[in-house]
């Protein structure tokens, strides 16, 4: 029924007699990937306003849920899947000016509908803090005033996040006390942060925001993970006190501030995993970034390059971001009982010349087709019949 039976020699698997056997001599097999920050299903391509479905207006949407809206047909998941990934977390993402996008969702990379992909329906809430940097020399040329007036929008937008979990604790004490009152589905989706079943991601690069982060997390009595985080290596010793996770939103990025290591987002990683910090690697969770998902573990290789060892690299894309996002029972590693969602490939799948032969998707083995290999097939008939190519 899709989950591992046992895992060692053939011959230790209590229904062995009756399995097919599938030789794959020389071969590794891994653990399906998992991106922790996409907006995969959102989008399909970024130039064409229609295809692209992941914001919604205004600043507060708790209860605007991604997977209602996937294109369970979207191109870019099959092109995702034939690099390993096989599982996505699904984020809405936040408009101009936008603080609370919604919730996540967390699918696996097949199915006929948005409801055959859902593994999670919801995930985890995102909010998106707005920028806290005021430093002068950040805007030489901005008048004075100008930069006040970014100052009290940003002081503006930070209260009405507050008020807004202030409004939706409220509700939830005045509904557990019995008191009648009209239903707000705003603040019923989040009764679940409320009452810390649900993970509140707050997406923070710098050290302003991953500070706010903290203090609003205690303030509120809310689970938070940080997505993205730059500047978490310069707080590790908070993060790993308090147990708040970092999502690195992409290894391949240039550093936040121009005095920084050129190399900072590539050792990110490796500091945080030496500091005790739980944390995964995904990227960068953009429209524009959905078409490249399949580059997620070169991320994971470029952080073992850079002081992780191979071994957490690995987990930082397939067991840890189970871990966050709370599917650790489901996915992640090889073990009984999880999904079986695998990967096949003849070499380290942290390597880019290494081939993904095989994958399975919960049991079932799907092919290695799409939009990409069909144009390469395409054109490589055309030239045989021109005669200048040969295979």
């Amino acid at each position: 029924e899709g989950r591992i039976v046992a895992v060692g020699s053939v011959g230790d698997a209590p229904d062995a007699a009756g399995a097919t056997v599938v030789p794959l001599p020389g071969k590794h097999l891994y653990p399906g990937f998992i991106s922790a920050n996409s907006s995969l299903g959102l989008v399909e391509v970024q130039a064409v306003r229609a295809t692209v479905d992941s914001a919604e207006t205004g600043a507060l949407n708790p209860n605007s849920r991604a997977l209602v809206a996937i294109n369970a047909d979207s191109e870019l998941i099959p092109v995702t899947r034939a690099n390993g990934v096989l599982a996505a977390l699904t984020v809405p993402r936040a408009n101009v000016g936008g603080l609370i996008a919604g919730t996540s969702a967390l699918i696996q990379l097949d199915g006929w509908t948005w409801e055959d992909m859902g593994l999670v329906p919801e995930a985890g809430l995102h909010v998106f803090l707005p920028g806290m940097r005021f430093n002068v020399s950040l805007y030489p040329n901005l008048p004075p005033a100008r930069l006040e007036e970014m100052q009290r929008l940003t002081t503006q937008r930070l209260k009405a996040l507050e008020d807004a979990f202030e409004s939706a604790a409220a509700y939830v004490k005045a509904q557990a006390s019995g008191e009648s009152m009209p239903v707000d589905v705003r603040w019923e989706a989040m009764r679940p942060v409320i009452t810390g079943q649900r993970t509140v991601f707050m997406h923070a690069d710098e050290l302003p925001q991953l500070r706010y982060a903290l203090g609003f997390a205690q303030r509120f009595g809310v689970k938070i993970a940080i997505v993205g985080g730059q500047d978490a290596a310069l707080i590790t010793d908070m993060l790993r006190e308090r147990s708040v996770p970092v999502v690195i939103a992409g290894v391949h990025r240039l550093p936040l501030r121009r005095g920084d290591d050129v190399d900072a987002p590539f050792a990110l990683a490796a500091k945080l995993a030496a500091a005790g910090v739980k944390f995964c690697i995904a990227r960068g969770g953009t429209t524009f970034d959905a078409a490249t998902e399949r580059s997620l573990p070169f991320e994971a290789g470029t952080a073992a390059a850079h002081g992780l060892s191979r071994d957490e690299a690995l987990k930082a894309i397939t067991l840890y971001p189970a871990q966050i996002i709370g599917v650790a029972d489901k996915l992640g590693s090889l073990e009984k009982g999880k999904l079986a969602s695998f990967i096949v490939t003849d070499g380290d799948p942290l390597e880019i010349q290494t081939k993904v032969e095989r994958i399975y998707i919960a049991g079932r083995e799907l092919e290695l087709r799409d939009k990409q290999t069909r144009l390469n097939e395409k054109y490589e008939q055309k030239y045989q019949q021109l005669g200048i190519y040969k295979k």
